[in-house]
């Protein structure tokens, strides 16, 4: 039995940013203790709330540069109900427009305090917003 495979594309590993050790300087820090830096601003000015579903690419960093999961790598936008993520994507979301891609700083508190399965620490991510629906 022989296959044939043919490559249809490759697609680069998103290069680990270098301030995933701690928020920078001109990075909002909110009230709960997210942080976040606008990388690219999106359009208008809706906004998601907690009952929205959205689209998002997404890459997340451990704060020793380790990469844990991408949306980019899978090549496929994940989507979801914004309440049923983890606090600090709930939050940070919320703050979004369409098209915009922004860095967050995720505190263990509103990370993953209770799941030893999950990466742990303050988890850093580059979100960017497709759609709400």
């Amino acid at each position: 039995m022989y296959f044939d495979t043919e490559l249809l594309e490759i697609v680069p590993r998103p290069i680990t940013p270098p301030d995933v050790a701690a928020p920078p300087a001109d990075a909002t820090t909110t009230a709960s203790g997210l942080a976040y830096k606008v990388l690219r601003p999106g359009r208008g000015d809706k906004h998601p709330s907690r009952a929205s579903k959205v689209a998002v690419h997404y890459s997340g960093w451990t704060t020793n540069g380790r990469m844990f999961d991408s949306s980019v790598l899978r090549g496929t936008p994940s989507e979801f109900p914004l309440d049923e993520v983890i606090k600090g994507w709930t939050e940070g979301l919320q703050l979004m427009t369409v098209g915009e891609k922004t860095r967050f700083w995720i505190p263990a508190k509103l990370a993953y305090p209770h799941d030893r399965t999950k990466p742990q620490g303050m988890l850093v991510f580059d979100i960017e917003l497709i759609s709400i629906k």
